[in-house]
């Protein structure tokens, strides 16, 4: 089976490994340009173009798809039985999904229907869902519309952040794409509808990270925070400094909270830790980051920062 792999981080990355492994043969590897990162913003080639380069795969990376002759005419002449498509960062139009013979694959990180869009990993941790896991699907031109092939059901940790889940759920859609290739080549894989009862998981944007500590309760604020981690953090504000929890547990509220504000530090020490009064329980700190400062675990911050009894976060 003659294959074209498209894909970019390094969820796609575990993919094109697993698929390499399995002896089949890549015929090109398309991912994302190489992007400016870090503090010097140097160009970096995406973690599927290391491994490609690595293995002394085909690569190209075209800044665009759609409307791009020369690349469709390019994918057409390699004449691939399957395209698989994971994270690559773009909506593949009608000329290339009609090209493979045995059709284009996806591997998408949730239980389809549900959180079909861009961040079904992170809105599951979100949500506080106790399961998730991974489908592969025949693509189409809808948003993660296509018939479904084989799915498998993976748990979520209580404690589990969007970061140490990506990392499991990359595996499993790795393992779990060969197997949908050998069902397809075997003549095998079904195809089940999808329905009309699905949810959506789009783009998270940035506003949504500031806690609500007077509406959201001490539960939801925990899974804010799961699920923002690594990405960009969950912030509040103490004396107009702007402060990121990466982690955090729920403990039970005490009787002498009631009349206190949500946001309300109830103790603070670097022995015992950081507890802040919510709505339906305190939430413990375990790991904070101050402003203009580095990721610490709470009782180092403590030791350096005062935060003090009564004080509260807005």
């Amino acid at each position: 089976m003659k294959i074209v792999f498209m894909g970019t981080p390094d969820f796609a990355k575990e993919s094109l490994e697993a698929v390499y492994n399995a002896g089949y043969e890549i015929l090109k590897v398309v991912t994302n340009p190489d992007r400016p990162q870090g503090r010097g913003m140097k160009l970096r080639p995406s973690p599927v173009k290391e491994f490609a380069l690595e293995k002394g795969l085909n690569v190209m990376q075209p800044e665009k798809v759609r409307k791009n002759e020369e690349f469709i005419n390019e994918i057409k002449n390699l004449n691939p039985d399957v395209i698989c498509v994971v994270a690559y960062g773009k909506i593949l139009p009608k000329e290339i999904l009609e090209i493979p013979r045995l059709g284009c694959i996806n591997v998408h990180g949730s239980l389809l229907p549900k959180y079909r869009g861009a961040a079904p990993i992170q809105w599951a941790v979100l949500n506080g869902d106790k399961e998730t896991g991974i489908t592969t699907m025949y693509m189409d031109e809808g948003m993660d519309t296509g018939d479904m092939i084989l799915k498998e059901k993976v748990e979520i940790g209580e404690n589990e952040t969007t970061g140490e889940l990506w990392d499991r759920l990359s595996k499993v859609g790795g393992e779990l794409l060969v197997r949908t290739l050998k069902e397809i080549g075997d003549g095998t894989a079904p195809r089940i509808k999808q329905g009309e009862d699905f949810t959506l998981a789009p783009m998270l944007d940035k506003k949504m990270a500031k806690i609500d500590w007077e509406n959201k309760t001490a539960r939801e604020i925990k899974n804010l925070v799961r699920g923002l981690n690594p990405i960009m953090g969950a912030y509040t504000f103490l004396n107009g400094k702007k402060i990121k929890f990466w982690k955090v547990d729920v403990k039970d509220s005490n009787e002498n909270d009631d009349s206190l504000r949500n946001g309300t530090v109830v103790e603070s020490n670097p022995k015992e830790g950081l507890f802040i009064k919510a709505k339906e329980g305190r939430i413990k700190v375990l790991e904070i980051q101050g402003e203009n400062a580095k990721r610490m675990l709470i009782g180092d911050f403590l030791r350096g920062n005062k935060i003090n009894k009564l004080d509260i976060f807005e």
